[in-house]
């Protein structure tokens, strides 16, 4: 019996292991396979948080002054992220194509800081399935899909708000998005980044697991735009 019982606990065993190593293989053929993925995340990052936890850090490198100078920044985009409906691709191309000089300063207007640009191609762009100019060009119409709400384009004062209160902003302002395609992520009390989830083709989608990531805080600090 007992000898039995040995065999059965090896054999369900054998099955958990079995089922793994398929489970995990699948996902292999398509983990980190440029254009092989389901949806995309326009990350925009509130600048002024960005600045003030850099500041307290001690954090004066040049991406940091390149954002954090005179010019006044409000929503600046962090990325545009390709994005499985479970988990993400990254880094699809070692090494990846070096991206071309004019084309990072095309983007200065948008995303303010030169390594981010750099980062952001290497890291995600080369999963994206496109070339360095058709990738560059998604972020600018993905970014010109989305409509910051007034209230936030030039925040004079420190400004407390709720979660799911900036999120229903974003979700006023741009007809087609709803409160499911939408998420907010915070650090232990500043707003960090609206983040919103767009199909392939730069509509607005409903993404259940970045919804799950979103920031748990009863309310968040959004500090005031530079110069405001």
């Amino acid at each position: 019996m007992a000898r039995f019982v040995t065999i059965s606990r090896f054999l369900i065993l054998f099955a958990f292991v079995l089922c793994g190593a398929v489970g995990a293989s699948a996902q292999d053929r398509r983990q980190n396979a440029p254009g092989e993925f389901d949806f995309y995340v326009l990350s925009l990052s509130w600048s002024p948080s960005f600045c003030e936890a850099a500041s307290e850090r001690g954090n004066n490198g040049r991406g940091t002054q390149a954002q954090c100078g005179g010019r006044p920044y409000s929503f600046v985009v962090h990325g545009l992220w390709p994005q499985y409906e479970r988990g993400f691709p990254e880094y699809c191309q070692r090494p990846s194509p070096r991206l071309a000089r004019n084309i990072m300063t095309s983007m200065l207007d948008l995303m303010p800081a030169p390594g981010l640009i750099y980062n952001e191609w290497d890291k995600h762009g080369t999963c994206s399935g496109l070339g360095e100019r058709a990738y560059f060009e998604a972020i600018r119409k993905a970014r010109a899909a989305v409509k910051i709400p007034e209230e936030f384009l030039q925040l004079t004062e420190p400004k407390t708000i709720a979660p799911d209160e900036l999120e229903t902003a974003f979700v006023k302002a741009n007809p087609g998005l709803s409160n499911s395609a939408i998420s907010v992520t915070c650090d232990s009390k500043r707003l960090s980044e609206v983040r919103i989830c767009l199909s392939k083709d730069l509509q607005f989608r409903s993404c259940e697991e970045i919804d799950r990531r979103a920031c748990r805080r009863d309310q968040v600090l959004m500090p005031p735009v530079r110069g405001g």
